[in-house]
């Protein structure tokens, strides 16, 4: 398993991090893929079968950096999932994430805005990405 953590900056390309090991920034594969990063590096090692990485319908993952906001703005959602860590809070540490995954993109945009919404955050929709700024 190898993960190379990219990132599009005012259209340039960035490498940001390279992990020999599955990622955080694959976590969206747990309700957004047929086969998980994890179920399939469980395969890999246990010499199985690799499953499909096919998406299942449209993701966004939500990092939560420094501490969590409140769950319900996410867990209001019926394509909404919710992951906590059980870190403690720290600036600049990653201490969950949340899942919406919906069947088109526009159902998951709509899930988006509300989600920000809720949260006080400002929802940016461009052509490839969208993104959740608080």
């Amino acid at each position: 398993m190898f993960a190379l953590e990219l990132f599009l900056a005012d259209g340039v390309l960035l490498a940001n991090e390279m992990a020999p090991r599955v990622h955080n920034s694959g976590h969206w594969t747990i309700e957004g893929a047929e086969t998980s990063q994890f179920q399939n590096h469980l395969r890999a090692v246990l010499g199985l079968p690799l499953g499909s990485t096919r998406a299942v319908g449209h993701s966004c993952m939500l990092n939560w950096i420094g501490e969590l906001p409140d769950a319900n703005a996410v867990l209001a959602e019926p394509c909404g999932h919710w992951h906590d860590y059980g870190k403690s809070p720290r600036e600049g540490r990653k201490v969950g994430h949340a899942t919406l995954r919906a069947d088109t993109s526009a159902e998951l945009s709509a899930a988006l805005q509300r989600v920000g919404a809720a949260l006080g955050c400002e929802v940016q929709v461009e052509p490839v990405l969208e993104k959740l700024r608080c």
